[in-house]
Formats: structure tokens, C-alpha cells, sequence
């Protein structure tokens, strides 16, 4: 089963990845470039957010993954001062079109900074806005969202442009390069995502048996339980939950006091 996925656009943003996790060239005829091993897959899915988006729910619903697999966006983006080469982690993600904003949920903080990451459809040569400017991030996110929790999806970007060093002077062997330096940082995030990946998939959290016994849950409404369940042990450190005091009328009613509680947990991060 696959416990992790990589999204780049460019080939030569994977590259560095395809040797360290030692993955190989699918065989199978996809939509996609794709590289895999027993436990991970990587996909490159072409520049903007649409290839991006389209890749992501492709890949996720072709290969069997655990139930909260872990999603990584990598790439390049520019930035007005950073210096080239320097990799962020994104900790909000805006769509420039749409203006529909994401919030990534660094439950194991990486060791890089994070900040603002914005999505264009065309490359931004303005840098008006402190942070980093893209164009794949939201696409990605959105649809990495349907399937695993957001504490386990997230972004990182290496910077390749900004207003000394233009996007003209990028190449694919500098860009290969960059990524190569980061590799480190983002595969051991990725191994402790993995972990704790693994941990909500096999366990079964407290409250789970209890409320079912309580409640008729179907079987999506028990899948959904487990999964609000376990993402609360995990924002919460495995904090009690106070049933007591609630006059739930059924299953939904159960699920959306759950959903509340987490909405609240995460803003507070």
C-alpha cells in the first residue's frame, strides 16, 4: 500500500527525488510521467494548477494508498529577495483567480521557513506581495484535501527567480540542482509523516467502538468517525472529548459536533 505521494511539474524538479527514494519509471501507460517503489509514487503532472490538480486525483485513485497517505507538492517558485536555491514550506496558500485561500497543518514543523505561497495561471515577474509566487499550489491542494487530512498534505517551494535574478536564467540543471540541496529536509518531513500516517490508518481511536454502539453510522459515516477521531488525537495530543454533556439525534449530528471541535483546534494553530 502507498503511504506517500510527490507532485512536481517539471521533470527536472523530480529528479533528485527519483534517485534518493530510488524509484522507478511506471511501465503502464498513464496520463502522466510517474515513478514508483513498494511504498511511495511519484507523479509529474506539467505546469499550472489544472495539470496539477488533474494528476493528483489521478494518481491517488489509480494506486491503492492507505487511508491518510501523505501528499507533497514540490517545486520552484519566485520570491521578490530570497536568495535562489532557499527552500519554504508553505503555511497558506492563495489562488490569485480565484482567491480561495488553504492552510497546510504543520503537526512536524520542517526545517526551513514558511510562508505564503500564491498561485497564478501565468508566471508573476512583479513580486508585489511578500511571499512566494507559483502556479500549482492551490490546485494541488484542493484536491489533495479529498483525499487525507490536512495535517499530512503539504508544500514546499525552493526559490528560482526574484527581482535580481529573473526567470529567464532558470535552467532544468539549476533547478535539479537546488532540489538536490533541499532533499535532505524534505525527505526526513516526509519519513515523519509517514509515520504518523501509518499510526492513524492502523489504529482505532478511543471513542470510536463506544459511539458506534451508541449511534447508527453507516459505512461512510463510520469511515468519516474514524478519520475525525484519530485527526483529534493527533491536533490534540489525544485529549478527552466531553460526550457528556451533548443530546446528539443521530450520526450526523455526532459528525458535525466533531468537525466543530476540530475547526476550532486548527484555528487555534
Amino acid at each position: 500500500m502507498i503511504s506517500g505521494f510527490i507532485f512536481t511539474a517539471l521533470a527536472c524538479e523530480a529528479k533528485p527525488f527519483i534517485k534518493r527514494f530510488s524509484l522507478k519509471k511506471s511501465l503502464h501507460p498513464h496520463p502522466f510521467t510517474i515513478y514508483t517503489r513498494d511504498d511511495m509514487v511519484l507523479t509529474i503532472s506539467g505546469i499550472g494548477k489544472i495539470s496539477m490538480a488533474a494528476a493528483v486525483a489521478y494518481t491517488v485513485a489509480k494506486f491503492p494508498a492507505i487511508n491518510h497517505p501523505v501528499l507533497i507538492n514540490i517545486g520552484i517558485a519566485g520570491h521578490s529577495s530570497a536568495p535562489l536555491g532557499e527552500l519554504w514550506s508553505a503555511n497558506k496558500i492563495i489562488d490569485l483567480e480565484s482567491m480561495r485561500y488553504f492552510y497546510p497543518q504543520a503537526i512536524i514543523k520542517p526545517s526551513c521557513p514558511s510562508t505564503v505561497v500564491y498561485t497564478a495561471s501565468k508566471a508573476n515577474l512583479n513580486y508585489t506581495k511578500t511571499g512566494l509566487y507559483e502556479m500549482e499550489a492551490s490546485g494541488f491542494y484542493e484536491v489533495a484535501t479529498c483525499f487525507s487530512s490536512a495535517e499530512l498534505i503539504h508544500v514546499f517551494k525552493v526559490v528560482s527567480d526574484n527581482q535580481s535574478e529573473t526567470i529567464e536564467a532558470i535552467t532544468a540543471k539549476k533547478v535539479s540542482a537546488w532540489l538536490e540541496d533541499s532533499v535532505e529536509v524534505i525527505e526526513k518531513t516526509i519519513t515523519s509523516l509517514q509515520a504518523v500516517a501509518i499510526e492513524l490508518t492502523q489504529s482505532i481511536p478511543k471513542n470510536y467502538e463506544s459511539l458506534k454502539a451508541r449511534y447508527y453510522f453507516n459505512v461512510n459515516n463510520s469511515h468519516q468517525l474514524k478519520k475525525q477521531l484519530a485527526r483529534w488525537d493527533v491536533l490534540t495530543d489525544s485529549s478527552p472529548l466531553d460526550f457528556s454533556t451533548q443530546n446528539f439525534k443521530g450520526a450526523k449530528a455526532v459528525l458535525k459536533w466533531l468537525q466543530d471541535q476540530l475547526d476550532q483546534q486548527v484555528f487555534r494553530l
